[in-house]
């Protein structure tokens, strides 16, 4: 969507704002590695997860309330199994960074491999086809790590309450780009792709940076992740 040159200064005004002005949620403090279900019977699985603040638990004040372990402990729940879990992550990463950083440190051919990054691409000013090529990339060799690969896409900074209008907007309208490129790029691959840009979100969703999840919208978006992993067991 085209804007007019008085939209892209506003955009250009408010986005320097916010870099100034936003303080972000640190990663918090805790193990990255755990295990979750143990008194589920059997083997236990592996999840790794990569990417960015949302993986690296942003928002919270402690790793075991982040996005994986909460995301291990509902596949355990769902599988019957108790589920090793470890996070490979960091507050600002791109899917560049995933794709040379932190995929080649995945070993061993997890059971679940779970990629999530986007808004940094989108915060850097990466072309649509950037990302295409960095999240294609990414898949193919991820794919040859992991038994079962799948993805999630950017958050909804469009929805912060730290950001100003327009610039939530122009968020918007980039999101919206690179989900429906994503979701091509993942049903070319037969990678369960989950979109949580655009979700209602709860009540409690945001953390005191007004940025990231709060314990509450990670809970919200690991459920959302198993229903889309797992649809004929939460049908």
């Amino acid at each position: 969507m085209l804007v007019n040159p008085f939209e892209r200064l506003l955009i250009s005004a408010e986005a320097l704002w916010a870099q100034r002005s936003v303080k972000l949620a640190p990663e918090p403090p805790g193990e990255r590695c755990g295990v979750s279900g143990l008194s589920q019977p059997g083997r236990p699985l592996h999840l790794v997860a990569v990417g960015d603040s949302l993986v690296a638990g942003s928002g919270v004040d402690h790793q075991s309330e982040a996005l994986t372990p909460l995301l291990a402990g509902l596949i355990a729940q769902t599988v019957g199994a108790p589920v090793k879990w470890e996070t490979r992550a960091q507050l600002g990463a791109t899917i560049r960074r995933v794709r040379y950083r932190y995929l080649p440190e995945v070993t061993g051919k997890p059971d679940y491999l779970f990629i999530c990054a986007g808004t940094n691409d989108i915060m850097a000013r990466r072309s649509i086809q950037e990302w295409c090529d960095d999240l294609s990339a990414t898949l193919d060799e991820a794919l040859t790590r992991g038994q079962k690969v799948f993805v999630c896409s950017s958050g909804q900074p469009h929805n912060s309450p730290a950001l100003p209008k327009a610039l939530r907007e122009a968020l918007g309208r980039q999101i919206d780009a690179q989900t429906e490129a994503s979701i091509e790029i993942c049903r070319e691959r037969g990678v369960p792709f989950t979109n949580v840009s655009r979700a209602p979100l709860p009540e409690g969703f945001w953390a005191t940076d007004g940025f990231h999840p709060s314990r509450i919208g990670y809970e919200f978006a690991a459920k959302m992740l198993v229903d889309s992993l797992f649809p004929q067991k939460n049908q």
